[in-house]
């Protein structure tokens, strides 16, 4: 029989020392960020039913989920989203609530990928919900939380602001089924202008095709928004291109400069954002390291109706970014390696515990001589070595006289 002891499954990894320390730092800063805005953290369980996420709404191909069952039979996944899990505990826990409810968290979601995509089963995602809150003003904050939770980590990155809705209304008047219009959802998602045109090459050439056939190609300043209301100038889609422009021209004033993108052809996979979605991209990632919108019918699924938004940022993705760029301060190495000679190893221990009280940061010997303990100390680049005995004699390493 094969055994697989020694590698770690497909998709997933292990982390060491910096890059233990560059994902600690980003989960920290990026707390702050939330926490100084009034969100307050939660934690839902790493296992949950497979009915969470098999909802109508919820958009997560059910091939996707690594499934499981308890002692019951029932049918479990790991968690694959953290949204429909905190929309689930809204409905429950926190239906007394005074809203709009402010929460964030930072755990793991697991989906299985194709082998040969590149991306990882297990990502580490922190990110914010503002629940029982509508509006412009509830998805400005929204937005510009997540423009400071990227700033903190990166200085280049850009913000692509887009809606669910216009992409929806003008795939639900094409006489297709679900599996044509999820294969022209990708199409546009991915830019595969060859592959969208040869799908939409085989239906009418109806104002809303041509419409959906440059989708990929509206992108950029307010221009855009123009370019689509003469494609297809119903109430709808005017509606929603006058609050695009809205929410646009309120975050230009915030110095974004090229930083803000308007992108009608993000369309993202999860189907229960309702309103505007947005995504964040920084250089050295490909894929979006920041997703979110607003979800307005999510929790009615849950039986507590009320309107939602936010978003999740992948912090490997992040932390990354930080190693490469070599912003990421290594852990230094201890202050003092405390020595026991023989029978004075409880001594040691005591000794070590006043100097951790007085500030310093040590380490305790598990050799059986002096030598060893010295030799240890100049490799870890320890400064200093206390030897215990009936005395306590200090010696500093990279003196000529240190020596054991």
């Amino acid at each position: 029989m094969k055994k697989y002891c020694n590698i770690t499954p497909e998709g997933t990894r292990d982390l060491l020392f910096e890059e233990c320390i560059a994902h600690r730092n980003v989960e920290h800063m990026l707390a702050a960020v939330f926490e100084s805005r009034g969100f307050q953290e939660v934690i839902t369980p790493g296992l949950e039913f497979f009915d969470v996420f098999s909802l109508e709404c919820a958009g997560i191909p059910q091939e996707s989920m690594y499934k499981l069952t308890d002692h019951k039979g029932r049918l479990l996944v790991l968690r694959p989203d953290s949204t429909l899990p905190i929309a689930r505990m809204t409905a429950t826990r926190l239906q007394n609530e005074g809203k709009p409810l402010r929460l964030y968290y930072t755990q793991t979601v697991y989906r299985n990928n194709p082998s040969l995509m590149g991306r990882s089963d297990e990502v580490m995602q922190t990110g914010i919900e503002l629940l029982g809150a509508s509006g412009k003003r509830a998805d400005l904050e929204v937005m510009v939380t997540a423009i400071e939770a990227l700033s903190r980590c990166v200085p280049d990155f850009r913000m692509e602001l887009g809606h669910a809705g216009f992409f929806r209304s003008l795939a639900n008047q094409l006489p297709i089924s679900d599996e044509i219009r999820e294969d022209i959802r990708l199409s546009i998602e991915s830019k595969n202008y060859s592959a969208l045109d040869t799908i939409l090459d085989r239906l009418e050439q109806t104002p809303e095709v041509l419409a959906i056939r440059r989708l990929p190609r509206l992108f950029g300043g307010e221009e855009v928004l123009q370019q689509a209301a003469e494609l297809c100038p119903s109430e709808d889609t005017m509606r929603t291109l006058d609050y695009l422009k809205e929410l646009y021209l309120a975050l230009r004033e915030m110095g974004l400069g090229e930083k803000l993108i308007i992108d009608l052809g993000l369309v993202q996979r999860n189907d229960y954002y309702s309103d505007i979605v947005f995504s964040g991209y920084v250089e050295g990632s490909g894929d979006a390291v920041l997703t979110g919108g607003r979800y307005d019918h999510l929790l009615e699924a849950f039986g507590a109706p009320m309107p939602a938004v936010g978003f999740g940022i992948n912090v490997d993705a992040l932390t990354k970014l930080m190693l490469e760029s070599g912003n990421v301060q290594t852990r230094k190495p201890a202050d003092v390696l405390v020595h026991g000679d023989d029978g004075f190893e409880m001594k040691a221990l005591k000794h070590s515990a006043f100097l951790l009280k007085g500030g310093l940061r040590c380490e305790n010997s598990v050799f059986t001589d002096r030598q060893e303990a010295l030799q240890y100390a100049r490799k870890k680049r320890i400064p200093r070595v206390d030897y215990v005995s009936d005395h306590i004699e200090t010696v500093s390493v990279w003196e000529k006289g240190g020596k054991g």
